[in-house]
């Protein structure tokens, strides 16, 4: 009889000889030497791990870079998101309705009547979500991939993020349904933009306003006309978002929209001229032609795109907007309390932004590790932005997915 080839562990008897068909894989030849659970004999040391990418490029290293990477996406969030939010951390905003009171003439021997607020309280809140994506850097798959493969996964949990963010932050400002969130077991409000909700915008100037207003309009029509735009800004001017108030107006608007706004003259019975910003496309005007009362805008605002300027209104193009559709904002600049969402984070500063978790095995942080952002939206400058709709119909809200 042939004696079997046994290897004892900690009193088991376990072959040594594979069998046909199941040959061990060499842990050893990929750079690795797994621990044995259970096993006496301590930790994997630095030169029993797998370190290097097939084409020999330091996994800490990379690892660095991940974390540079996602640091600095944090410090320089999409421009669009910092001039439509401002950041909060309060799990609900108490705001008070502004109410007036009057004098009264003054008697010779009576108490004059005591002022207190009137107005009603409500309270804005904002939701909040956590968010992760696997990157599943496996030991298997970490022995074979090129480290361009291993940075093209970041780059794509990087962009994942950043949809993330903006299509929460325009689905906050374009989505006219109010939402509720369940914070600490209460149910509280997450408003949008005024939207006919029974809500009475407060008193501003000689503007007074009752429960059916609304920010989101449609045009009446299929094509855009600078009586639209008209119509945006006095929505914003009559509840005090104006440029007296330290208030600069921006609209976006896509492609299919900007071609139409760049014809809009004076000459043709609209309110205002658009000019064009420094370092647009020449145009041949009549001599005639003097400009006065301003100067030609520049070309970008905090980074955006600038095509030109209507009235008050600083144009800016870019087909991340939806076609079909305009969004004018007071913006207070990056932000800056007078931005229209709220952009929610976590109390604890560390637990803010995306993070890059690391996996269990603090040698080894690429396997299992994964990204993480926790935020949530919501509007508290109800009167600070309006959307319009270039349709013949009524409003409804795009997609962003």
């Amino acid at each position: 009889m042939r004696t079997s080839q046994l290897l004892t562990i900690d009193g088991l008897a376990v072959s040594n000889k594979a069998k046909a068909g199941m040959a061990l894989v060499n842990l050893r030849n990929l750079g690795i030497w797994p621990t044995l659970v259970g096993a006496e004999g301590g930790y994997n040391a630095a030169g029993d791990i797998l370190t290097q990418t097939v084409d020999g490029f330091d996994l800490n290293n990379i690892w660095d870079e991940f974390q540079a990477s996602v640091a600095l996406l944090n410090a320089n969030r999409q421009v669009v998101v910092d001039l439509l939010t401002f950041p909060v951390t309060n799990l609900i905003d108490r705001v008070a309705q502004v109410s007036t009171t009057n004098f009264e003439k003054a008697s010779e021997y009576g108490e004059p009547r005591g002022a207190r607020p009137s107005g009603a309280y409500f309270n804005l809140g904002y939701d909040f979500e956590w968010y992760d994506l696997s990157a599943r850097f496996t030991w298997k798959f970490l022995a074979e991939a090129p480290s361009s493969q291993v940075t093209a996964i970041n780059a794509m949990a990087l962009e994942a993020d950043n949809r993330l963010v903006f299509n929460k932050v325009m689905d906050a400002l374009y989505n006219p349904a109010n939402r509720v969130a369940d914070i600490n077991g209460q149910d509280v409000n997450v408003y949008a933009l005024y939207n006919n909700d029974g809500t009475v915008p407060p008193t501003y100037k000689s503007n007074t306003f009752d429960g059916t207003h609304t920010h989101y309009l449609a045009s009446g029509a299929t094509a855009v006309v600078s009586g639209d735009l008209d119509d945006m800004y006095e929505h914003l001017r009559h509840h005090g978002y104006s440029a007296e108030n330290g208030v600069t107006h921006v609209l976006f608007v896509n492609s299919s929209e900007a071609k139409l706004i760049r014809k809009f003259r004076v000459a043709d019975g609209d309110t205002f001229d658009f000019i064009p910003a420094t370092g647009q496309p020449a145009q041949f005007l009549d001599s005639t032609v003097i400009l006065f009362g301003g100067t030609q805008p520049s070309s970008s605002y905090r980074g955006l795109n600038v095509i030109g300027k209507y009235g008050y209104m600083l144009v800016v193009e870019d087909d991340t907007f939806p076609p079909g559709y305009m969004a004018l904002i007071g913006s207070g600049g990056a932000a800056n309390l007078n931005n229209p969402v709220g952009l929610r984070e976590h109390l604890n500063t560390s637990l803010r932004g995306l993070r890059l978790v690391k996996g269990p095995n603090p040698d080894y942080p690429l396997i299992d590790s994964f990204y993480q952002r926790g935020f949530g939206t919501g509007i508290r400058q109800r009167g600070g932005a309006v959307v319009m709709k270039i349709t013949a119909g009524s409003y409804s809200a795009p997609t962003f997915a």
